[in-house]
């Protein structure tokens, strides 16, 4: 019997390596849809969070995209100097940097979701509705039993 055999017989009763796999494979088909936009999963997140809640600071849209502050400072650094998005000082805190996607993000973003957005129907399309219910459920309650 083969090593990655027993290996998988001896914890195929965790579902964290499944659970990865099908992130792994989620986030590796948005990459390539991606590419020829010149962006990355987690620019277009902001992107796409940018586009549904404007005038965010970098701290809420990291929250928001589930990346520490520090990866979003990287992202949001190469989206404006991209033209991508557009920072100014917060009226409440002179500190804190409110972000807004440019026109020109938004024309990009228009288009991107479009390709990311056909990943997610592909998979969508590749279960029942029952199923897709299902799943969705099972991977909620997932998240509460984690502290999600």
């Amino acid at each position: 019997m083969g090593t990655a055999r027993k290996l998988t017989e001896a914890v195929g009763w965790r579902l964290g390596a499944a659970v990865k796999r099908a992130e792994h494979a989620l986030m590796a088909e948005k990459s390539r849809v991606l590419r020829p936009f010149e962006l990355t999963v987690p620019q277009y997140a902001a992107l796409l969070a940018l586009s549904l809640t404007p005038e965010i600071s970098g701290a809420k849209l990291a929250r928001l995209c589930l990346v520490t502050p520090q990866s979003m400072t990287t992202v949001l650094k190469t989206l404006e100097t991209r033209g991508l998005i557009e920072r100014h000082p917060s009226p409440d805190h002179a500190q804190v940097l409110i972000t807004r996607l440019s026109p020109e993000g938004a024309a990009l973003l228009a288009r991107a979701d479009a390709a990311a957005a056909a990943v997610e129907r592909r998979l969508a399309d590749s279960y029942t509705p029952e199923e897709r219910e299902t799943l969705r459920r099972l991977l909620d309650q997932a998240t509460d039993v984690l502290g999600g």
